[in-house]
Order: C-alpha cells, then structure tokens, then sequence
C-alpha cells in the first residue's frame, strides 16, 4: 500500500510584516538619545534668563534718556528723545573728565590685583596638588577657613593694619588685599590635582627639565581653563570691589568706578548739589563693558581648554 501523497500545511492568513528585532534596535535607540522635554526646566530657566537680562534691558534703555525723561518716563522703554551719544559724552567730560581717572584707577587695580591674584592661586594650587611636605593638611585646613570667612569681617582689622604702616588712601590699600584670593587657591588646587598628570611630571623629570621649566612647559597649558576660570573670578570681584575702597581710599583721585559713581548719585541729596541720574546709569553701561567683553574674549579659551581636557581624559 503506497503512502498517501505529502500536502504542506496551510498558511496562516495573517502576515507579521515587523521588521525583525535587528532592524528594529536602531529605532530604539534613537528614540532613547532623544532629550526628553521638561516644561518645569523650560520654565525655570525663562525665568533665570528673564531675571538676568531684566536688569541688563533696563539700564540700556535709560542710558538713552535725558535728565528729565529719565525722570518723566516708563523705565523699560524708550522715550521721545534719544541722547545714548550726548550721555556718554556728558559722561566721559563732566568734572574734569574724571570718570576716565576712575576707569584707569580700576584698570590698575583689576591688572595688578586681580592678574597678581590669579598667579599666585596657579604657583599655590599647583604646588599644594604635586608636592608633599609637612603640614600640608593644616594648609588645607587654612585655606578652607578662609574661604569660609567674608570678606568685610576682614574688612576693619586689614584697615588698621594697612594705617599704621602707612598705606591707606594709596592705590596699595586696594592691591595688596586683592592679591589674596582663597577661592582662586582653591580652585587651582583641585583642578592641578585632576588635570595635570603625575606622571607626566614624573616623565619630564627623568628627562632631565627643571621644576620651572616643567611648570611653565608642562602643567601650565594643562591649567589652562582653570588660569581662565580663576581670572575672571578674581577680575569680576575686583572690578566690582566697593566696601575695601571705601574705608581705605579718600582721595577722589584714586576712587574706582564703584566709588567715583556712587559719589555722583549721592550729589542729587546734597546741598547744592546737582543731579546727575542720567550720568550715573551711563556711567554704570560704560562700566559692564569691560566685563562683558572679557568674558567674551576668553570664552573660547575657557571651552577650547576645557573640551582638550575631556579628550586627554
């Protein structure tokens, strides 16, 4: 008896048509590197962002009005006259051109104060992060402290000190305090332990280089964001330095900005004196350019450093 003739079993009626499991993964994983959105985040940084630039917007727009606009009109916009030029030539003139003497006097204290600052945060941090010796703890320890205490609980026995030997209402009142920066040590400490390797160092040593010439050859392009982080630290913090000027200097002549504009705002409360509103916030525009343009400046370096950083890493 022969078998009976073989019959394929019927095909099912529905077809699968997904792709399989390999062709699907990369679908997968694109929609798990997409950011997701947060409408709380989104809404925090407007306004952060709405809460920095407020401020920035409305001392624009009154530093193109005049004396009596600023007084008779909206302070977030704009009035009939337009006098950006004639304010900041007012400026630059009024007194004897003395808002240009505050400018330089600032300049000086931000390049000696804030420039020395910054080199003596890199040879410290530098030398606290790479080398041992005794009482590197207690240094530690110091330095926390020190960062720890404000500055204006400082304020009046580095004044007495500085008067007794001499150097109050003198540019070095100012400069000698501000080559202290804590922080700046601080920061160059951590960020000399983690970015400069301590082989390298080792390897340039075997080599036969110097300590300074390991330094200046080897650790220091390593610090680079670092250097950069810590100036523009120590030269904000000068350049806005207010309350140490004030009870060290007297002088006019040596005021800083922050001083020299504060004294123009305080003649409008004065007996005689003439008000000058519309010279102070343009005075006040004229002083955050500096700053905005160093940021701007060193911006490249601070990320070019950084992104250098991440890949020797």
């Amino acid at each position: 008896m022969s078998a009976p003739p073989f019959t394929a079993p019927p095909r099912s009626r529905r077809t699968n048509h997904r792709a399989p499991a390999s062709r699907r993964a990369p679908r997968r994983r694109r929609t798990a590197d997409r950011p997701r959105r947060s409408v709380v985040l989104t809404v925090l940084m407007g306004l952060t962002a709405l809460y920095t630039l407020l401020p920035l917007a409305w001392l624009v727009i009154n530093a193109t009005k005049t004396q009596k606009n600023l007084l008779d009109s909206f302070g977030l916009w704009f009035s009939g006259d337009f006098a950006l030029w004639d304010n900041i030539s007012q400026t630059l003139t009024y007194d004897d051109g003395i808002f240009v003497r505050w400018f330089l006097n600032t300049l000086l204290y931000v390049v000696v104060g804030a420039g020395g600052a910054t080199f003596l945060a890199v040879l410290g941090g530098y030398g606290l992060a790479k080398f041992d010796f005794t009482g590197k703890r207690a240094v530690f320890a110091t330095v926390i402290g020190a960062v720890a205490v404000p500055a204006t609980a400082l304020a009046v026995p580095t004044f007495l000190m500085f008067s007794k030997m001499g150097l109050t209402n003198t540019p070095w009142a100012v400069i000698i305090p501000s080559l202290i920066s804590p922080f700046g040590l601080y920061l160059m400490w951590v960020f000399a332990a983690e970015a400069v390797p301590t082989e390298l160092l080792e390897a340039a040593r075997v080599d036969g280089s110097g300590e300074l010439r390991t330094f200046f050859q080897v650790a220091l392009p390593l610090l680079t964001p670092g250097i950069v982080t810590v100036l523009l630290f120590t030269m904000v913090q000068t350049w806005n330095n207010y309350f140490l000027p004030l009870i060290m200097i007297k002088d006019p002549d040596w005021y800083p900005l922050t001083l020299g504009l504060n004294a123009w705002n305080q003649q409008a409360s004065t007996a005689g004196g003439q008000p000058v509103f519309n010279l102070v916030i343009t005075g006040a525009l004229l002083t955050i350019v500096p700053l905005v343009a160093a940021f701007l400046l060193l911006q490249r370096y601070w990320q070019s450093g950084l992104a250098a950083g991440s890949v020797k890493g």
